[in-house]
């Protein structure tokens, strides 16, 4: 059950880059090569409640319990938040003077939620070219199987709901080729916006 709530704060005006897709598509991958070939951006980090996988980075997130983000929410702190998995999870308004272009990596309700409240953002969904590709990837980075089969699921209602949405739809078959597109697709968005 996923359970999300809009929220009211305005980002900086910089540009808003959603980087969305089914857990084990390679979004992380895909954006830190974006974050290598494009100096003018950087990543917004978002908070989550649940336990830091053994081969993830301190820098991943910003790991916080339950309480701290339930006072963030209480103060207005997140541009989207979401609880699913039974774990919040939360983008956090950036800072004020922020001179590059944000990329938000997050799930299709956050999306939603920014796009709800009318904010201005480039939406690019990552996918990868089957789900068999999408089990695997996530079997070979150390997620246990009964996670996966949730995440599968969850995938499913994902693609579902980026479909009502005005996503970039990119397929991940080979990173440096898919952050290439997904980097055409922000240059567009800047000169256009």
């Amino acid at each position: 059950m996923t359970e999300s709530h809009p929220m009211n704060s305005e980002p900086t005006s910089n540009k808003l880059i959603v980087v969305s897709g089914p857990g084990g598509v390679g979004k992380g991958t895909v954006v830190a090569e974006l974050l290598t070939l494009d100096p003018g951006l950087a990543l917004s980090r978002s908070w989550t409640t649940r336990e830091q996988r053994p081969s993830e980075s301190v820098d991943a997130y910003t790991f916080v319990t339950v309480d701290e983000f339930k006072a963030a929410i209480r103060a207005n702190a997140f541009l989207e938040f979401d609880h699913h998995f039974g774990n919040y999870y939360g983008s956090p308004v950036p800072k004020a003077g922020n001179v590059d272009d944000l990329i938000l990596e997050i799930d299709v309700n956050g999306a939603l939620q920014i796009y709800q409240n009318g904010h201005e953002a480039l939406y690019v969904f990552i996918d990868t070219p089957s789900v068999s590709d999408q089990r695997e990837r996530m079997l070979s980075r150390g997620d246990a199987l009964d996670k996966v089969e949730e995440r599968m699921l969850g995938g499913e209602r994902e693609r579902e709901l980026a479909s009502q949405l005005p996503y970039h739809h990119v397929i991940n078959a080979e990173v440096s080729a898919c952050a290439a597109k997904i980097l055409e697709l922000i240059n567009e968005y800047r000169i256009a916006a």
